[in-house]
């Protein structure tokens, strides 16, 4: 009997359970907020690598529609594009599409019915331009009106604008969507502090009786909630890297597909999930125990 009295072994209990059966519910909740967000960051990432990558192959080539004159032949005359251009400075590289090639381009807008062997189908000519230094269109053109070569220069600025369009309102629209569930794990969060608090409302009231200040009781269900948090920010960002490296095994090397290539790099996007998500709970925590405090009082 007196070792259950002996002051060594004796600790006093804390003031808030460490353990509460709705911290459950509100783990799985925060958990699953978490997920969402990590899988928004991830796919966010994934997008804008691909329009990047999009954009700099654009940016690298220009395509040249060649149209016959005269007795010349659409071969010919594309021949002749080809070699005019590949004297231009800033171009590595311009070949001629034989007439197979082009009509398989324009297939899947005409249908192999439409594509007759009397149609005029105008020649392309792929332009490689130094990353470095590349060609603009004007010298392109020129260099084509100087053969005497009738000829519209595609110099791709017209898609780079689109994509690179795109590319904002995804990032735009990824950001809306992470601030957006951060803001739901907040408010889930601060209306757990409160009924954490309505529960523990006769332990805080001893509290205020023995003195004990208002930042002592809100630091209480801050540092706890702030737990749970983590906690759960773990377990959503472990669920949404799984997700994101089975993407990324799934498509080999370039990622889920090509239109969202998943790099291993960005999974480390979710290593930061478990503080973000302390932080938001310590914030939202504080502002619910102070503003229930403020009530009480």
């Amino acid at each position: 009997m007196s070792n259950i009295f002996d002051p060594r072994r004796w600790k006093p209990a804390p003031l808030l359970p460490r353990k509460d059966p709705r911290d459950g519910a509100l783990v799985f909740v925060v958990a699953v907020l978490c997920f969402l967000a990590c899988l928004t960051a991830i796919g966010g990432l994934a997008a804008d690598r691909a329009a990047r990558g999009w954009t700099g192959q654009l940016t690298g080539s220009a395509t040249v529609v060649v149209r016959a004159i005269g007795g010349e032949t659409p071969d010919t005359a594309a021949g002749r594009a080809a070699e005019a251009l590949s004297g231009v400075k800033g171009v590595t590289e311009a070949r001629a599409l034989e007439k197979a090639r082009a009509e398989a381009l324009l297939e899947p807008w005409l249908g192999r019915e439409a594509l007759l062997d009397d149609l005029p189908i105008p020649r392309l000519v792929t332009v490689d331009l130094d990353p470095k230094a590349p060609a603009t269109a004007v010298a392109l053109d020129k260099a084509l009106k100087a053969a005497g070569v009738d000829a519209t220069v595609d110099d791709h600025s017209l898609w780079i604008a689109d994509i690179e369009r795109a590319a904002g309102i995804a990032r735009w629209a990824a950001l809306g969507v992470f601030l957006l569930i951060a803001s739901a794990a907040a408010a889930a969060i601060g209306f757990a502090t409160r009924a954490a608090m309505a529960a523990h409302r006769e332990t805080i009231e001893v509290l205020h009786l023995s003195g004990a200040q208002a930042n002592f009781v809100v630091k209480l269900f801050q540092s706890r909630f702030a737990r749970v948090a983590a906690v759960a920010g773990l377990f959503g960002a472990a669920g949404a890297a799984s997700i994101g490296a089975l993407a990324r095994l799934a498509g080999g090397g370039q990622g889920l597909t090509p239109v969202l290539p998943v790099a291993w790099l960005d999974l480390l996007a979710v290593a930061p999930t478990p503080f973000l998500a302390a932080l938001v709970a310590a914030v939202a925590a504080r502002v619910a125990a102070r503003g229930l405090i403020g009530e009480m009082a």
